[in-house]
């Protein structure tokens, strides 16, 4: 006989598990992809002030494009196999991207 209010107290315990670390996740990725904007934004003006000095000559064509590409080779990476492994537990994942939605909107 199945004990459903043992597994329903599993798959509870499951999604809020998943839940509280995917807000951490959201929250702490949005805050690092901010840092990483301004950081690039920083070295650009830089860049810029320098170029305007004299001191340094920017090839901007050469630089977008490695930002694309760069941009390019990361949306075309497969996961890793142990993110597989991870998502394809539906109690704990959909706790996980609930919460990450959550925690990247609020931060």
């Amino acid at each position: 006989m199945v004990d459903f209010q043992a597994l329903a107290q599993t798959v509870g315990i499951n999604l809020g598990t998943g839940a509280v670390i995917g807000g951490l996740i959201g929250f702490t990725a949005k805050k690092v992809a901010k840092v990483l904007a301004i950081l690039v934004g920083l070295e650009l003006a830089l860049f810029k002030f320098l170029e305007s000095r004299q001191i340094l000559t920017v090839n901007w064509d050469k630089l977008g494009a490695s930002f694309l590409a760069a941009g390019e080779a990361a949306a075309s990476q497969t996961p890793p196999s142990w993110l597989m492994t991870i998502l394809s537990t539906l109690s704990v994942s959909g706790g996980f991207a609930g919460g990450f939605l959550l925690g990247f909107k609020k931060g």
